[in-house]
C-alpha cells in the first residue's frame, strides 16, 4: 500500500488534504497512518457494512474501470503491464481530461437546496482546477500551471 500511496501523492500536482479509504486492513495500518500523519493529511475511513460511504469509488469502478477492463479476473502476470497502462494513460485521462458534470446548488422558493448539474458546467477536472479562485495556491510549491499545460 505504501508504494501506491507514495505514487498517488507524487502523481497529483495539488496539495492533498485528505485521504479516505474503505474499512479494509490493507489500507488501515501503522505505516499508512504514519505516512499520512507525517504529511499532515487527514485520514478517514468508511463505516463497516455501509457500502454507500464509498459511492464515488464504486461508481468509478462501474462507469470507468469495468468499461475499459471488463469484469473478468486479470491474471497476476499481467499486473505490471496493466499498472503501467493505468499510470501512463488511464489515470491522467480520468483525473485531468475526462469531462465531468459539476453540481450547482439551487435554492427553490421554499428555501430548500437542490443540486443540479447543467451541461453548461461540464468541464474537465483540470480546467475546473484552473478556474478556481487563487487556483495556483492549491498546487504543490514546485508545480505551475505552465508546467502542466
Amino acid at each position: 500500500m505504501i508504494p501506491a500511496l507514495a505514487y498517488m501523492l507524487d502523481f497529483f500536482p495539488f496539495k492533498i488534504k485528505g485521504f479516505h479509504s474503505d474499512n479494509s486492513s490493507e489500507y488501515i495500518n501503522k505505516n499508512v497512518a504514519e505516512l499520512l500523519e507525517k504529511l499532515r493529511i487527514e485520514f478517514t475511513k468508511s463505516r463497516a457494512r455501509h457500502s454507500n460511504d464509498n459511492a464515488l469509488a464504486e461508481s468509478k469502478n462501474a462507469s470507468i474501470i469495468r468499461k475499459i477492463l471488463g469484469y473478468i479476473h486479470i491474471p497476476q502476470h499481467h499486473a505490471e503491464l496493466l499498472n503501467k497502462f493505468n499510470q501512463r494513460d488511464l489515470n491522467p485521462h480520468i483525473n485531468y481530461h475526462r469531462p465531468c458534470l459539476f453540481p450547482q446548488t439551487i435554492i427553490d422558493k421554499k428555501g430548500k437546496e437542490k443540486k443540479k448539474s447543467p451541461y453548461e458546467l461540464m468541464d474537465t477536472p483540470y480546467e475546473k482546477l484552473k478556474s478556481l479562485e487563487n487556483a495556483e495556491n492549491h498546487l504543490k510549491p514546485s508545480i505551475t500551471f505552465e508546467m502542466m499545460d
